[in-house]
């Protein structure tokens, strides 16, 4: 019998996802549609195999592994593991660069928790 992984959205990820669903919806309401269902299954499908996905190859070449990933068309969905947690914790155009991508958001949240 597999184990029952319960999986979690960081506030980082759904905005990633409303971002991305919501550019598209300005040329296609459907194709936006259509694009937010297929990553949020993808997304959930995660809970039955958790570590089926890759290790995240930009971040392995720094030595950091506890991030995985899934691919759902151009779409990056990272995550990791915790216990019987999937935390989704961030959607990526496979076009953009993952280390700039991340680095901006590390910047991001360290201002904002400056703000605090």
């Amino acid at each position: 019998m597999s184990k029952e992984y319960r999986v979690q959205w960081t506030s980082n990820a759904k905005e990633d996802l409303l971002n991305i669903v919501g550019y598209i919806k300005e040329d296609s309401p459907s194709i936006a549609r259509e694009i937010y269902q297929k990553i949020k299954k993808k997304a959930n499908s995660s809970n039955f195999f958790p570590l089926k996905g890759r290790v995240v190859s930009e971040l392995q070449k720094e030595g950091i592994t506890m991030y995985r990933e899934l691919i759902s068309s151009s779409w990056r969905i990272m995550y990791k593991v915790d216990n019987d947690t999937v935390y989704i914790m961030a959607i990526f155009d496979s076009r953009q660069n993952v280390e700039e991508l991340l680095l901006q958001k590390l910047l991001r949240s360290s201002m904002l928790t400056k703000q605090s």
